[in-house]
């Protein structure tokens, strides 16, 4: 044990001094560091590359709309309360904007010194100013404008007459100074065209001579910036610019007071488009006349201008990325393997009530999920499919597998989280569409989100009446599941089932069962749960027993739980922690938390699942939730937790935790004064806790085809490699 003397009298209030505590966004700037260091990355594929710096420019735009919008809407309401790390909302807002600054800064570094030699290098030439245009390029350019951008776009002056137009969040605009012809002593005046997101932003254009082999492509805005004159041919255009804003996006809901939920959220996600400009991106050559009209007009004080030295909106990268004729600067895509125990099986529910079936994502493929609500659809046994969603893709099959169970006559009851940030109108659309179908739509929970991942299909079956549960870690989103690592579970447990039915009764009716067999949920006791659980691993170290904790998720910045966690590492608990994402928990403070590791993952994939593992005095405890350690999700929002019991997959779920903890390649861990770096992998061999799942799924699917058709000798249990 590794207690110190002297902290034994550090009680619970000087834990939570918030000198032991990181600040949650700045956190997160330095995980979209860590997405940023890949795109740094020379041992990446260079289109691989440039897919992460479109990833950080996404994030970025995120994080203004939603924290640094939150930010300055407490900052306007004068809260004056202070964070866990002890920083008020105006010192959090003047620390993020200075980071920020650095953070696109090195964005812009990376993009123009690290990656722009390499596409030319690599046969794709970026043509970065209209005024580079050889004289071949240009007539095509120019016609091009003629044909298919100039019918499209919609120029906007400014004068007395006109207002300042309303400048939408996140577009690319080029702004202009003009002065009418022929006019001595002219006013100068602003004007402004959108450009079209109908029109694609990366063109294609000829290489710069005849017969060159190179691929050269021109930004869309760099042709408009070059034709502009033909926009205002009264005019002569003095300056033209490309400028972007970020609006404060953060919706403001007073569900007590909103008698149509629906509605309210359809209202609000209008006011997107204008809410406060919050961010002013400028070339960084851009006349200080234009800056000023800019900067006046949209109310953007100094210091959120950010002048770029490159092109706005790294985000257009991800459609560089999918290119032809690059494959070699890519990685191949990875096709998840089929799930064993479903592979080659005509009826689900035989497979499931053999024994629990645990699904590790994208590894393993999705479909047996969305073959789980198909069947149900369809078979004349099931009576009733329930499900919770939260997002889901833009073409669901789960979507039409459920209004088709409604068509079909069962009782379908879904839940759709119309809060779900950035998915409400989506998720608006399906709620309509299902209802329409005759399915019976929840609209959430007044002031909680719920954001559990649970189906429950009641089926009457020969012994009575039995149920089959689906619980993950992620949403039932056939799209995203092909990218973020999840955990999916499929049981037909009573006592699961038993949760299941009340779980959704609770959701439909508000009514709370008076107990609860083995799910755990938020906000009624999933975090007292946790806090039990990890006090147990305390007690156990201090009588003298080994106490160990693995948890992984992708946030940790509740305060109660990080108390309990420094509690428990001053009495020599050994708690390891894998955390994609924002971590508020030091490590390495003295008497405190030298007991505790953090590392986070970043990699191909995006980590999203939430494992915990409990040592539990030799007799480990294994569990899965749709809940991080965040007071969000343990307070304000409907989280579950579930054990994994069957011994074979508690080998699975350690063996995936044990590869994480391994890994070299891909990890960052976490230092005592706060930053991160990549894990030190010098003389240990190279280990990417990802490539090897993807391999192990492979191996284990082309095994089970291998054994079907072995009729010789039955194997009964096949060994985890």
């Amino acid at each position: 044990m590794n207690k110190k003397k002297g902290s034994e009298n550090m009680d619970k209030k000087e834990l939570q001094n918030p000198a032991l505590y990181t600040n949650r966004e700045l956190s997160w700037l330095l995980f979209n560091k860590r997405v940023l260091s890949e795109a740094r990355d020379k041992q990446l594929l260079l289109f691989e590359r440039l897919k992460f710096l479109s990833i950080t420019a996404s994030n970025l735009d995120e994080f203004f709309m939603v924290r640094i919008g939150s930010l300055v809407d407490m900052i306007h309401a004068e809260y004056t309360k202070k964070d866990i790390a002890g920083m008020s909302a105006k010192e959090q807002l003047d620390a993020l904007m200075e980071e920020t600054h650095k953070f696109a800064a090195l964005q812009y570094s990376t993009y123009n010194r690290m990656l722009l030699p390499q596409l030319r290098a690599n046969g794709l030439n970026f043509v970065e100013h209209h005024e580079q245009l050889t004289e071949r390029q240009a007539q095509y350019v120019d016609e091009y404008f003629e044909e298919n951008v100039y019918p499209v776009l919609t120029p906007m002056a400014v004068d007395s007459s006109r207002p300042f137009p309303l400048i939408r969040n996140k577009t690319l605009n080029i702004g202009a100074l003009v002065a009418k012809k022929g006019e001595k002593d002219t006013e100068i005046e602003f004007a402004t065209v959108q450009v079209p997101s109908v029109l694609p932003r990366v063109v294609r254009i000829p290489a710069a001579k005849e017969g060159d082999t190179e691929v050269a492509v021109l930004l869309l805005e760099e042709i408009i910036e070059r034709n502009i004159s033909k926009l205002f041919l009264n005019y002569n255009v003095l300056c033209a610019h490309p400028f972007r804003i970020t609006r404060n996006a953060d919706l403001a809901i007073d569900e007590d007071e909103a008698e149509d939920l629906l509605l309210e959220i359809e209202k609000q996600i209008k006011k997107r488009t204008w809410g406060q400009a919050i961010r002013l991106e400028i070339e960084a050559a851009a006349d200080r006349r234009l800056l000023k009209i800019l900067c006046r007009e949209l109310s953007v004080r100094k210091e959120d201008v950010f002048e770029i030295d490159g092109p706005l909106d790294l985000t257009f990268l991800m459609k560089v990325y999918g290119l032809e004729g690059f494959d070699e600067l890519r990685a191949p895509k990875y096709t998840p393997a089929p799930v064993p125990e479903f592979d080659g099986t005509d009826n689900i529910f035989d497979v499931i009530k053999k024994g629990d079936v645990l699904m590790h994502h994208p590894y393993q493929s999705f479909m047996p999920v969305v073959d789980f609500i198909r069947q149900a659809s369809k078979d004349p046994d099931v009576l009733a499919i329930k499900q919770t969603l939260y997002r889901v893709s833009g073409n669901s099959p789960i979507i039409a597998a459920l209004a088709q169970a409604a068509e079909n006559g069962k009782q379908v009851s879904v839940l759709v989280e119309l809060k779900a940030r950035f998915d409400e109108e989506n998720n608006i659309v399906w709620a309509r569409k299902l209802e329409k179908a005759g399915c019976h739509v929840i609209y959430g929970l007044v002031g909680l989100k719920t954001h559990s991942k649970i189906t429950l299909v009641v089926r009457k079956e020969e012994d009575g009446i039995r149920r089959y549960v689906h619980l993950g870690t992620g949403n039932y989103n056939d799209a995203t599941a092909k990218l973020y690592t999840d955990i999916g579970m499929m049981t037909a447990s009573e006592a699961i089932g038993e949760d299941a039915t009340a779980v959704f009764n609770m959701l439909s009716g508000y009514s709370e069962p008076r107990s609860w067999n083995r799910l755990s949920l938020a906000p009624l006791w999933l975090k007292d749960r946790f806090l039990y659980l990890i006090e147990r691993e305390k007690k156990n170290a201090e009588a003298g027993r080994e106490g160990h904790i693995i948890a992984k998720m992708n946030s940790l910045c509740d305060r109660d739980i990080i108390v309990a966690l420094y509690e428990a590492s001053r009495a020599g608990v050994r708690i390891e922690l894998i955390v994609r994402g924002i971590c508020c928990l030091k490590v390495g403070i003295p008497g405190v938390s030298e007991n505790i590791s953090v590392r986070s993952i970043v990699g191909n994939f995006l980590e999203h699942a939430r494992v915990f593992y409990f040592e539990n005095n030799g007799n480990p405890e294994f569990y899965c939730s749709s809940a991080d350690w965040m007071p969000r999700n343990l307070e304000r929002r409907v989280e579950i937790l579930f054990p994994v019991e069957a011994p074979a997959l508690k080998e699975k779920l350690w063996h995936i935790l044990e590869g994480q903890l391994r890994d070299n390649k891909k990890a960052h861990i976490l230092k005592p004064d706060g930053s991160y770096e990549k894990a030190d992998g010098r003389g240990k061999e190279p280990y990417c806790a990802q490539e090897v799942f993807c391999k192990e799924a492979q191996e284990m699917s082309v095994k089970k085809e291998y054994r079907d058709t072995r009729v010789f000798i039955p194997e009964t249990h096949v060994e985890m490699e």
